[in-house]
């Protein structure tokens, strides 16, 4: 690779980390924000560590139903989208509802032993940044196709600009896509979305599906920033 080559993919890389244009090009915008850097440098982030704002961003995406329930393909799941097949046995919470607090230790927990490391794998010899991760983080968490999906080899490969339009291959079921929009923009982006709170539905029974009209947002970021600590 030229260095010209480099430096435009240093550029891109940096844009992508500030939530610029990820174009290559160290216009106004972008020289500011490295000028603002060397003048007070960042937080730094640890790669492959799960932040509270990457927390609150992924459990946006999803929804916590305290209880056991039946999700649309009838799979007994409980908590933030989890069911048996992650490790961890829900079964143990049919009529037995837990706390937000409970429901988020087990995702995040879920997050560092299971789905993180199999995201830093699939992205081996690449650092991640908080931003990058997230959206991969969440990618997989929801598909589980983190290893073979098409974009993240594109990615790999320095196509950012193939990576960024194959990710919206994984659209179905159509109810997906601003998610996926969301994991888009947070990967190339920088976008971040998390609002700090949490859709939160009760168990409608016998059917044991999620009772709709019982959704209500939830300020989870007391609950995330506990986990966390406690981590």
């Amino acid at each position: 690779m030229s260095k010209a080559a480099d430096n435009e993919r240093f550029v891109m890389v940096f844009q992508q980390a500030h939530g610029l244009t990820a174009d290559g090009w160290a216009g106004e915008k972008t020289f500011g924000a490295l000028t603002a850097d060397v003048a007070e440098p960042a937080t730094a982030y640890t790669p492959g560590t799960i932040t509270e704002r990457m927390a609150l961003e992924l459990i946006g995406h999803e929804a916590i139903v305290p209880e056991w329930y039946l999700d649309s393909k009838r799979v007994g799941t409980w908590g933030i989208g989890v069911t048996n097949a992650s490790g961890h046995n829900v079964d143990r919470y049919k009529d037995k509802p837990q706390t937000i607090a409970r429901c988020i230790e087990i995702f995040l927990w879920l997050c560092r032993t299971k789905y993180g490391p199999e995201v830093l794998t699939a992205f081996a010899g690449h650092t991640l940044s908080e931003a990058q991760y997230g959206a991969a983080l969440s990618f997989h968490y929801n598909t589980g196709a983190i290893k073979t999906a098409s974009w993240v080899k594109s990615f790999k490969a320095g196509d950012l600009e193939k990576a960024r339009a194959e990710i919206m291959n994984w659209r179905s079921p159509a109810e997906i896509i601003p998610r996926r929009e969301k994991e888009r923009d947070l990967f190339f982006d920088g976008k971040w979305s998390g609002e700090g709170k949490a859709t939160v539905y009760d168990v409608s029974k016998p059917s044991y599906s999620p009772r709709w009209s019982s959704a209500r947002k939830v300020d989870i970021r007391a609950d995330i920033a506990l986990a966390l600590g406690a981590a």
